[in-house]
């Protein structure tokens, strides 16, 4: 009977404390503080019975020491730490970073438990990331021409670097190439979109900092224009003004006919205009970083509106009134045409010229036969020519009428 209770006993003292036997303390993972902060190493799974006595070490330094309720500490550590005899939880204070390591709990259960835990986690400190700054070129970059290279600095351990630009990602292409550590990039050859503001920020996981540069690129100038009228009455105030697209603004200079004049501003004025105003405007835009210039020209015309010449609007008039009387012309030869009128009026002028024709040939005749009939009498021998000529003035009249019925029909 007593061996039977004894074995009894004990299998019921395993049922309810064999799950501590051999049984590891876990723990959430690494732990990270800062250099002056303080941090807390508990287990996620402490026993829910009675604890006999807990040690914190350090490698193999104990820290702390609790046993039935009476707490050691380790003289180094003084002030320094704290041990929850609940959570098992031990708080590390004003952290340096000789403080990294590996920490290991044991826990000892009550004599009637009589086992043993054990369980170890990690611990990293970092520095705080301080006095980030970012170092850039002291000249000025051209467009095209210049390459330069921005590379960042700062104190505490860094664990990550991020850039960004106008608040996006930076990334890497075939002209924009980061360092192997990522602390330092560099550009070559520079365009007009990298302008803007970089952002390098270090990164830690107990702290961050940020800091800022802004890039210009120069170009220019481009796309030269010159706004104001090409035409304009006399006496009338003229303002040309000229624009151009360029880093930074350029400066301008004017000719007048191809004479240098002493405005420099970008509006080119006149107050009264005379017809000595009249000629070939050039406004040169200048950039004094990249050395480049561009121009564009501007005629303008003065003109005397009370007479001196023909306004705009006179122009269009006469333009206006020509066309109206060439189309009235079109409609009256189209109406003439359609009402066949033009045909008579043809045929009329045909046999005008023809009537004349006919009388002309009726005379020639008369003066020609008195001609051969003098002759007759002055030869001898006259009956011949006289019947020759007579045939042939008939035959003459006979074409001629023949020609004239022609020319009739």
């Amino acid at each position: 009977m007593m061996v039977y209770y004894r074995l009894y006993w004990t299998l019921w003292m395993l049922s309810c404390f064999g799950q501590y036997f051999g049984q590891d303390l876990q723990f959430p993972g690494p732990a990270n503080g800062a250099i002056g902060g303080s941090v807390v190493l508990a287990p996620d799974n402490p026993p829910s019975i009675s604890v006999y006595s807990i040690q914190w070490s350090f490698t193999s330094v104990i820290i702390i020491r609790v046993v039935s309720g009476v707490t050691t500490v380790n003289t180094a550590y003084k002030g320094r730490v704290s041990v929850d005899n609940n959570t098992l939880a031990l708080e590390l204070r004003n952290l340096t970073l000789g403080d990294s390591g590996i920490y290991r709990l044991r826990v000892g259960l009550t004599p009637t438990a009589g086992g043993i835990l054990t369980g170890e986690t990690s611990l990293q400190v970092f520095g705080k990331i301080s006095n980030i700054s970012l170092i850039g070129p002291e000249e000025s970059l051209i467009e095209g021409y210049s390459s330069t290279n921005i590379s960042s600095e700062g104190t505490g351990n860094i664990t990550s670097v991020e850039w960004m630009k106008d608040n996006s990602s930076l990334s890497p292409s075939n002209r924009i190439i980061f360092s192997p550590d990522n602390r330092s990039v560099s550009i070559s050859p520079v365009q007009r979109s990298d302008s803007g503001e970089y952002l390098c920020t270090y990164r830690n996981p107990v702290s961050s900092e940020t800091a800022k540069l802004r890039l210009n690129i120069s170009y220019g100038p481009e796309d030269v224009s010159i706004e104001g009228l090409n035409v304009v009455d006399l006496g009338v105030p003229v303002s040309l003004s000229c624009s151009a697209n360029s880093v930074p603004s350029a400066s301008f200079s004017w000719r007048f006919n191809g004479t240098d004049t002493s405005v420099t501003t970008d509006t080119f004025t006149i107050e009264k205009t005379d017809l000595t105003h009249t000629g070939d405007y050039e406004c040169t835009a200048s950039n004094s970083v990249t050395k480049r210039s561009a121009s564009q020209r501007h005629a303008l015309l003065v003109q005397d509106g009370r007479g001196g010449g023909l306004t705009s609007g006179a122009i269009v008039g006469i333009v206006i009134g020509v066309l109206v009387a060439v189309a009235g012309i079109c409609g009256l030869i189209v109406y003439l045409i359609k009402t066949k009128k033009i045909p008579m009026l043809l045929n009329k002028e045909q046999k005008g010229k023809s009537s004349g024709a006919a009388a002309q040939s009726r005379q020639e005749p008369d003066s020609n036969y008195d001609e051969i009939i003098d002759i007759q009498k002055t030869r001898r021998d006259g009956a011949v020519p006289v019947k020759r000529s007579e045939s042939t003035i008939y035959e003459n009249f006979s074409y001629e009428e023949n020609e004239y019925e022609n020319v009739k029909h």
